[in-house]
């Protein structure tokens, strides 16, 4: 396996070029080979910072198929808008490259068992960019969890909130059949990851309400949930929220525990059975979502954030939005 990583960056928006800045830092394993970027104003943002490395802008294909055709390349990082991931993500795969996908994975729960499909047959890398997951804070509280030393799951409580709706308002994003969703699809996505990444099963049955506020995509969401094992779950998305805020909280109620943690992995904090206040958890340094794709395709790591998990968050969305569309009826999850 060479050295440094060829990459593609399909995709140079705003989140991609927070990517690319630190991508550009790490010239001993990775090197940005070409882009495909349509928007030209896009590639003209992303030129300046390989100005400012001083490094020269790679070339630019905006046809992905010519570009894998043309170019030598060990693995994409896709940062395009949702409905594209499947497509590109599948052809990368095809192409032999190992990707890392921006979240959500997938625009639902039959493109998540597509994906999983091919990374089995071309067995290629497939690493969700979930910061959530991909945190030390969230490995080590999903570890916490499945050792037993903290009982069973008894609920989950999770809400995440954001001046999305204004931010977003005429753009893409609100778009539902380029975004497959609102703000719980996008910013809440983190939120209906990191929570069945805690969970570690399925949902069995989800009751959802969705308000648009005038939107064509949901902007407020209130969903009770159970899971397989018979823990509860709530959950309480709120894209409307004060100007320049953007926050989360999860609890996690255990047998013997409470565990306290963001939707990205933010904190982490563990109040144990006849302890009077919740302590900080020490955990390991954090690595950036490049450098954990990375590490795991050295096999340094394992997976923290494998399409399986995609999968589960999918199937939710899916049981969660057709609760939603009949006015809170449960929905079976899958």
């Amino acid at each position: 396996m060479s050295t440094v990583v060829k990459t593609i960056m399909i995709g140079c928006g705003g989140m991609a070029r927070h990517h690319i800045r630190q991508m550009l830092k790490m010239k001993d394993t990775t090197e940005i080979s070409v882009l495909c970027e349509p928007s030209e104003e896009q590639v003209r943002l992303t030129a300046e910072l390989f100005k400012e490395a001083g490094l020269p802008l790679p070339p630019v294909e905006p046809n992905l198929a010519k570009a894998l055709d043309i170019y030598p390349l060990d693995a994409a990082f896709i940062i395009t808008p949702h409905v594209y991931h499947h497509d590109q993500t599948k052809m990368c795969m095809e192409h032999g490259l190992d990707v890392l996908l921006e979240k959500p994975m997938v625009m639902n729960a039959a493109e998540a068992r597509s994906l999983i499909s091919v990374m089995e047959a071309t067995g290629r890398l497939l690493v969700v960019a979930f910061p959530g997951s991909l945190s030390p804070q969230i490995r080590t509280a999903v570890s916490k969890l499945r050792s037993g030393g903290l009982g069973k799951v008894r609920t989950i409580s999770a809400v995440a909130w954001q001046n999305w709706k204004r931010g977003t308002t005429g753009k893409w994003r609100q778009d539902p059949a380029i975004s497959g969703g609102g703000f719980l699809f996008d910013t809440g996505a983190h939120m209906l990851n990191t929570v069945v990444d805690l969970a570690g099963e399925e949902f069995d049955e989800v009751s959802a309400y969705f308000d648009n506020a005038g939107t064509p995509v949901e902007i407020l969401a209130v969903i009770s949930g159970k899971l397989k094992s018979g823990a509860f779950v709530t959950m309480h998305a709120n894209g409307d929220a004060l100007e320049g805020t953007c926050h989360s909280m999860i609890r996690v109620f255990t047998e013997k525990s409470m565990l306290h943690t963001g939707i990205w992995g933010e904190r982490l904090e563990l109040q144990l059975e006849g302890e009077k206040e919740v302590k900080p958890v020490d955990v390991p340094a954090s690595m950036g979502v490049w450098e954990q794709f990375l590490a795991v395709r050295r096999g340094n790591i394992p997976n923290p954030c494998p399409p399986e998990v995609g999968l589960r968050m999918a199937k939710l969305y899916d049981a969660i939005k057709a609760s939603a569309a009949q006015n809170g009826k449960p929905v079976k999850c899958g």
